[in-house]
């Protein structure tokens, strides 16, 4: 923790109303972040764990040189899933099949980052496995986490954070503070002052300082008068001690806060409390069209949800943010648990539950369907932001009786967003869940099988992805799905091509494109084929037939608006140029290749743009610049899997690019700037290689630096 604050980076966010208070509380993390390494911040629901916890992130951010970062995990159910939580949250694209929390302590281990574990109660032993094993791992790692009981972790140190002061012995409690600020936030004018203070602090003391019953309390006001409010929250605080209170007849937090939430329920109509029921089925947040198609029946109809939603969120129920057609909502954790036990109350927990998976089915396979398009940008950032209610999804349909087939098909359905955006190990965990439990030989589980192989191959798994190819083939044939067996056999030709195989790759592309043609298939699948089929080619020495078909996919890239695919062809292009003397149209194509790549975190194919451009340096006079781009590949590669596949077809141009820097620089030289370029992150690395110079590498001579 010692030296320089400087700039953070991280994902810490504005927040729309002032922290009140808790400056004795921030202090507190302050220091037990500087006495230890990991810190929870405990307490009950609704006492503002996670308000003081990012807050004190903000505070902190600029002592660590990688950032604050804050991991949401109240939507999460599967404890094996925080990982690939943690990663997402840090921008990790990791494409191996090594297990996450190795990824993990890889990626953190030579790195100065504040970690945010919010809401941790739910999954307790999860992240206490994943906390212990990450700061073994990295010395430069601090974690800060939300839970209502410690995790039990060794060297953890607890602050139990404690309601706001209500006492009247200070000028101005901290909990009338508030109270005011959130009912000024909603009447406009709400002050405290002599003629109110009295009512304002017994209300504050009946709701125990408790900031989430305070500010609902204080959201009540644009509809009730000051002592309205106050002498309705008397009422049911009487029914309460009357009934439940302990022998001294004090009426403890959770109940304080339960009575509020329950009061503000009861201030709802019928149809708002409803909603609010259904609505603690999604694990994030959410958008009208899907809060309609999830929530409305004949009970609440599709065309009283966004009246509803509105009034939901006046009643600060519900937080919205964004605006016009990107406005999204949310509910609060402890607001989701109550709803969610009404709805359980209701008896309708499987029906929504269910209407929830098959939105995001929906969802999914009309992502699928349009991936082959213009909007592949746009699809994957929206996916990004559903990635949440996806996953709770699945997980309701690989838990609910009856329901695994679904989950088969919906997590094959996402082929393009697993291999195309970077989440091949949680594509493959998803998958492999799925196939254990739905084991007939039907259609779904015949793409489900492809897809895990196409994974594989992806991760550098061969003899796995064979064998997944091969059963998936089976399954197709059996089922009588040749567009299933047909993409088996293309992949089966991506095996082959990777392992150098030339003859046999070029003998399943062929088979393949020929009954994609023949059952009139244009899409993702079918291109990317036809690029592969050219890299096959290209590796046999046909480079004029490589361009040809390169140049095809291309043309019909540019038709239909498809970049991810785009890259592939492009990379084929540059290699092509560069063999025909044309450097600059190679290193251009090249650059566009990596640039694409990057925008859907597709590892490999940025990584072997990079490997070109570092020979294209490398022949261009620019030894230094060519080994740097090595070593940062080199960093890519472990990312990846097996580097260059393990293949001499796709190493030729490292090792021509690695020998020429070699007899430019010596050895000693070539070692030294290859290991500044395995400083660089991906987004350096990207950047370097489309002609930036970035900060974190000058390029000096090693006899420079000691100078």
């Amino acid at each position: 923790m010692a030296g320089a604050d400087v700039p953070g980076k991280g994902n810490l966010v504005p927040q729309r109303t002032a922290l009140v208070g808790r400056y004795a509380e921030l202090a507190e993390v302050r220091g037990l972040l500087d006495a230890g390494r990991m810190v929870t911040v405990s307490g009950v629901g609704g006492v503002g764990k996670t308000r003081v916890a990012v807050e004190a992130a903000r505070e902190l951010e600029g002592r660590f040189r990688d950032g604050a970062w804050v991991v949401p995990l109240s939507g999460l159910r599967d404890g094996s899933l925080v990982g690939h939580a943690i990663a997402r949250t840090l921008r990790i694209v990791d494409q191996t099949a090594r297990p996450q929390l190795d990824v993990l302590a890889d990626h953190l281990s030579g790195r100065r980052l504040l970690l945010v574990l919010d809401t941790c109660e739910h999954l307790r032993d999860a992240c206490a496995g994943v906390v212990d094993v990450l700061l073994k791992a990295a010395p430069g790692l601090r974690v800060l986490a939300t839970s209502r009981q410690s995790l039990g972790v060794s060297g953890e140190r607890v602050l139990e954070l404690a309601p706001l002061e209500t006492a009247d012995t200070v000028p101005r409690p901290a909990a009338v503070t508030l109270f005011e600020d959130r009912a000024a936030s909603a009447t406009g004018d709400f002050v405290v002052g002599d003629g109110n203070r009295r009512t304002v602090v017994r209300l504050c003391r009946r709701l125990e300082g408790l900031p989430l019953a305070l500010e609902l309390a204080a959201g009540q006001l644009r509809r009730l008068s000051l002592e309205q409010l106050s002498d309705r929250l008397d009422d049911r605080f009487e029914m309460l001690v009357d009934g439940t209170a302990d022998v001294s007849g004090e009426v403890s937090r959770h109940d304080a806060l339960r009575t509020t939430v329950g009061w503000s329920h009861e201030l709802c109509t019928s149809q708002e409390r409803l909603l609010w029921a259904r609505l603690s089925v999604f694990a994030g947040d959410f958008d009208r069209r899907a809060a309609e198609h999830v929530c409305s029946d004949g009970v609440l109809p599709v065309d009283r949800v966004s009246g509803t939603l509105a009034a939901l969120v006046d009643k600060s129920i519900l937080s919205r943010t964004g605006d016009g057609a990107d406005v999204r909502y949310r509910l609060l954790d402890t607001l989701r648990e109550y709803g969610a036990e009404w709805l359980g109350e209701l008896g309708e927990q499987e029906s929504v539950r269910g209407r929830h998976r098959d939105w995001y089915l929906r969802v999914v396979e009309q992502c699928e369907a349009e991936w082959f398009g213009a909007g592949q940008k746009e699809i994957f950032t929206r996916l990004l932001s559903e990635h949440a209610d996806v996953s709770a999804a699945l997980d309701y349909c690989l838990t609910a009786p009856g329901q695994a087939r679904t989950g088969l098909r919906m997590a094959g359905a996402l082929c393009f967003y697993w291999v195309g955006c970077g989440f091949l190990a949680e594509g493959r965990y998803w998958l492999d869940r799925a196939l254990a439990l739905d084991t007939a030989a039907t259609r779904i589980r015949a793409k489900a099988l492809w897809v895990n192989g196409y994974i594989a191959i992806k991760q550098g798994e061969t003899d796995a992805a064979t064998a997944y190819l091969e059963a998936g083939r089976a399954a197709a044939v059996q089922s009588g799905d040749s567009v299933a067996s047909a993409n088996a056999v293309h992949r089966l030709g991506c095996v082959a091509l990777v392992t150098d195989d030339h003859a046999q790759a070029a003998t399943f592309f062929k088979d393949a494109l020929a009954a994609y043609d023949s059952l009139g298939e244009l899409n993702t699948s079918v291109i990317m084929a036809r690029a592969e089929y050219a890299m096959t080619v290209a590796f046999q020495g046909d480079l004029p037939f490589a361009v040809e078909l390169c140049e095809g996919v291309r043309a019909i890239c540019e038709e239909h608006g498809e970049q991810w695919v785009r890259a592939y062809a492009l990379y084929v292009l540059a290699f092509a140029a560069w063999t025909g003397g044309r450097a600059e149209e190679a290193t251009g194509l090249a650059q566009q290749c990596v640039d694409i790549s990057r925008t859907f975190h597709d590892l490999v194919c940025a990584v072997l743009g990079i490997e070109l451009l570092a020979l294209f340096h490398a022949a261009g006079g620019r030894p230094r610049d060519a080994a740097a781009l090595q070593g940062a590949a080199g960093r890519i590669w472990r990312t990846v899997g097996l580097p260059l596949f393990g293949s001499a077809y796709f190493n030729a141009p490292h090792n021509e690019g690695e020998a020429l820097a070699r007899q430019a620089l010596g050895d000693e030289a070539y070692g030294h700037f290859f290991e500044q370029g395995t400083g660089l992150d991906l987004d350096q690395a990207v950047a370097f290689a489309m002609g930036e110079r970035p900060s974190a590498l000058p390029l000096t001579e090693a006899s420079d630096r000691r100078r």
